[in-house]
């Protein structure tokens, strides 16, 4: 291989550190007025790029029954262009390495995360903002170089995409690749290790990584799990046929309980997110300066699931689980996905199922993941979720509400493969557990 690799983290860790000392990066927010490229419509107050690409911010009505809260408006993100995330990989002395990519993003809370070799929204990659080349991404493209291992169409996060999907792609190669300074190859091991870490490996990375698994042998029976394969999907079918969900896109001015005003659109408790404006300037993207809107979460949320082991074998807790921008009713989530702020000072059947179930900083709870990580950065200013795998104990009950069901994480994966069945919060989470389900099995014998 020709470019930068490591023997062990510290080196990553230098390499890291020089690539954000050897950037340039200034992100600074600004007022929704002052967002240069952009347009606000005079009439719906909708939120456009001047080109018509990229993405807009309109209103949406939303009205389900599978959702404590029935209807609701809301500010949603609509970019209905398929981008590419992907991750080229090579295996060297048995060793599979990831090619992955330092790089900027305006939302991200440090600046500078580790990202897939490309991530690119078609605009991108199509270069509408004139800007220089995407790196590898011929490697992506039909006809492509490499072997392809996944590929698949994702779904974003549901609660401010509508209807968004990302092409999620693994590509094997077996040459070497052009250097670059911004690139470098981890072995998995380190991929692993560094999954571990806050905010480092962004959410872009981490949804392709859940299709990892993909390239190692696959376990397709159901030894030891409490349900077969058949009855998981049959389960997520019947989910999907017994709920409604139904949105209409309206004008962003005319949404109840939300209101534009200093530079930016907030809802009137000051609960769940408000719309920003930033600017950027930076030296090592295909631009070097812009501006755009971000959605701002109010706090910090908690991805979490539920886990135990039944006869000795480890499964998780998924839910059927419907947003606003869901594609198609429902998607596998984690057991608990929110703003725990949002529900501050709410009674116990207004908040989450299962998030009192859990004591989230007593010391002893075994949590098997417990990592705070990032969201999009490119969409999403500071938004950081923390992220938990907590194995609640054999007496936790079987016993579950119907959209809800106990998969062992091999079967949650093999779903990843299927667009529209796995949502991105799940995914970022399994990402965590590459590599270790050999543990948790071993913690259960």
């Amino acid at each position: 291989m020709t470019s930068q690799r490591f023997e062990d983290i510290a080196g990553f860790h230098a390499w890291f550190a020089d690539r954000l000392r050897d950037n340039d990066h200034e992100i600074t927010p600004i007022a929704l007025d002052a967002v240069g490229g952009w347009r606000t419509d005079p009439v719906s107050g909708d939120i456009g790029h001047d080109s018509g690409k990229f993405f807009s911010v309109r209103g949406l009505e939303v009205s389900t029954d599978h959702r404590s809260t029935g209807t609701w408006s809301q500010p949603i993100i609509v970019q209905p262009e398929i981008g590419i995330l992907g991750v080229v990989i090579r295996v060297v002395d048995g060793v599979v390495h990831c090619l992955m990519q330092a790089k900027m993003e305006p939302g991200n809370v440090n600046v500078l995360q580790l990202s897939p070799t490309v991530q690119a929204t078609r605009s991108n990659y199509t270069r509408v903002h004139r800007g220089k080349p995407v790196p590898h991404l011929e490697h992506f493209l039909a006809p492509r170089q490499g072997r392809t291992v996944f590929d698949a169409l994702q779904s974003e996060q549901g609660s401010w995409f509508l209807h968004k999907r990302n092409r999620n792609m693994i590509v094997e190669v077996h040459e070497d690749l052009p250097e670059h300074e911004d690139f470098c190859w981890l072995r998995l091991d380190q991929v692993t290790d560094l999954l571990r870490e806050p905010n480092l490996v962004n959410m872009d990375a981490r949804t392709v990584l859940s299709g990892l698994p993909f390239f190692f042998a696959q376990r397709e029976d159901d030894a030891g799990a409490l349900h077969p394969f058949e009855h998981l999907l049959s389960w997520f079918t019947e989910t999907k046929a017994r709920f409604e969900l139904s949105r209409r896109l309206v004008p962003l001015a005319s949404l109840p309980g939300w209101h534009r005003g200093d530079g930016v659109i907030t809802h009137a408790d000051g609960r769940y997110f408000t719309v920003i404006g930033v600017s950027v300037r930076t030296s090592n993207r295909e631009v070097g300066s812009w501006a755009q809107p971000m959605f701002r979460p109010v706090g910090r949320g908690l991805i979490a699931f539920l886990g135990r082991h039944v006869g000795g074998v480890f499964h998780v807790l998924v839910h059927a689980r419907t947003e606003a921008g869901t594609h198609d009713v429902v998607e596998m989530g984690p057991t608990i996905a929110c703003i725990p702020e949002n529900y501050a000072g709410l009674g116990p059947h207004e908040r989450p199922r299962f998030l009192d179930a859990v004591d989230w900083d007593a010391p002893a709870r075994r949590h098997l993941v417990d990592v705070v990580h990032s969201e999009e950065g490119g969409r999403f200013f500071h938004a950081e979720n923390r992220y938990v795998l907590a194995d609640v104990g054999e007496d936790f009950p079987l016993d579950v509400p119907d959209d809800y069901c106990w998969m062992t994480p091999e079967q949650l994966t093999r779903f990843v493969r299927f667009g529209n069945h796995v949502n991105v919060a799940a995914r970022c989470l399994l990402s965590c557990l590459v590599g270790e389900t050999a543990r948790l099995q071993v913690i259960g014998s």
